[in-house]
């Protein structure tokens, strides 16, 4: 009977890797489509070095996540009986403007998803219900595809100017339909948590400091979301839940609290980063903000992203600008532009150099 050799398959070494030990490259306002121009024209004659901040924009969520793009962020502004942004005010601000919400999205209870009241609000996906679609979809259809991190960030502030739609105020309930929002729209078992972090351990940071994430395979096919704010919103998201017990976000919590496992330090020159990574925190940070970088062409807060070991790194310029002439874009080098091994750690897997471009 003749045999016929088959070779075997050889693991992965980058796949029992903790995902506290890799980095990655995702985008920032991920959601964002450009200010129509003739709003962004009114608007820059009035404030033209606010108007340079804003004046980006992304590619669709599934687009991004087709490139490779492993961080999104997220923005929601919390609208439980529907129709309080459905017509910005923005609209009224300038003639020749496109049709907003045809299909009146916005007119529904739920959170929505835009950048600035009533003068940035175009998005790719105008719900928090649709961009959890995207996601689903998208992930159902890679099955096999790396962790995805997800920055949310309530926003409630009113603004100074008195003319500005004032946003909806987020409350314990607010946080319960979130929770409840990411659960249905992804599925349970797609979503790694708090409690699953924890595991046996006593607190969240207990877990953390002693490496239990999840190795990298383990992690494929899921998410993770944490809830960008340091203040009102952070403290009133624990409440009632130590260690972030039954919650499905992680909390930007502080060094030394129950609830520390994942932060945010948008200074890439932070010189604490490091030193939170090696402890086993995860941190991101960021490449770039409010078109600066890009703008000059400076690569220096990308590199000293990389060096520092966060693991996840946001930019607005995965692609060069198409409002600007740069040549600013920003991404690893190697077969894989948006993950690699993390730099900070000695996995006995080799890692690739860090490219800008």
């Amino acid at each position: 009977m003749l045999m016929l050799a088959v070779p075997a398959i050889k693991p992965n070494p980058v796949d029992d890797i903790p995902i506290n030990k890799i980095q990655v490259i995702g985008s920032h306002n991920s959601y964002k489509q450009a200010i129509a121009p003739a709003l962004f024209k009114a608007f820059q004659k009035m404030d033209s070095v606010s108007a340079s901040k804003i004046d980006y924009e992304h590619i669709s969520l599934t687009d991004q996540l087709n490139m490779g793009l492993l961080n999104l962020e997220i923005d929601l502004y919390a609208d439980a009986k529907g129709g309080k942004y459905a017509h910005p005010k923005g609209l009224d601000w300038a003639k020749d403007q496109p049709a907003y919400d045809p299909d009146g999205e916005m007119k529904e209870p739920g959170f929505k998803v835009f950048h600035v009241v009533d003068l940035d609000f175009r998005s790719h996906a105008l719900t928090f219900k649709k961009c959890l679609q995207q996601l689903r979809s998208w992930s159902e259809a890679h099955p096999d595809h790396n962790p995805i991190f997800i920055t949310l960030e309530g926003k409630d502030q009113a603004s100074k100017n008195p003319m500005l739609t004032v946003p909806e105020k987020f409350t314990e309930q607010t946080f319960a339909e979130l929770d409840k929002n990411i659960i249905d729209g992804l599925g349970a078992a797609q979503v790694i948590t708090p409690d699953q972090v924890r595991g046996k351990y006593k607190t969240l940071e207990d877990a953390v400091l002693h490496n239990n994430w999840p190795a990298l395979k383990k992690a494929k096919g899921k998410f993770l979301f944490i809830l960008d704010d340091n203040k009102e919103k952070r403290e009133l998201y624990i409440a009632g839940h130590p260690s972030l017990k039954g919650r499905v976000l992680f909390a930007n919590a502080e060094p030394g609290t129950p609830e520390a496992a994942m932060m945010i330090r948008n200074n890439p020159k932070d010189a604490e980063i490091p030193g939170l990574v090696k402890k086993g925190y995860i941190i991101r940070t960021r490449a770039d903000g409010d078109t600066q970088q890009a703008r000059v062409n400076d690569k220096s807060d990308f590199e000293a992203a990389c060096n520092s070991g966060a693991q996840i790194i946001t930019t607005d310029y995965y692609l060069k600008s198409t409002h600007f002439k740069s040549d600013y874009v920003v991404y690893f080098d190697g077969a894989n532009k948006y993950f690699r091994v993390n730099p900070l750690f000695n996995n006995g897997v080799s890692t690739t150099s860090v490219k800008s471009k």
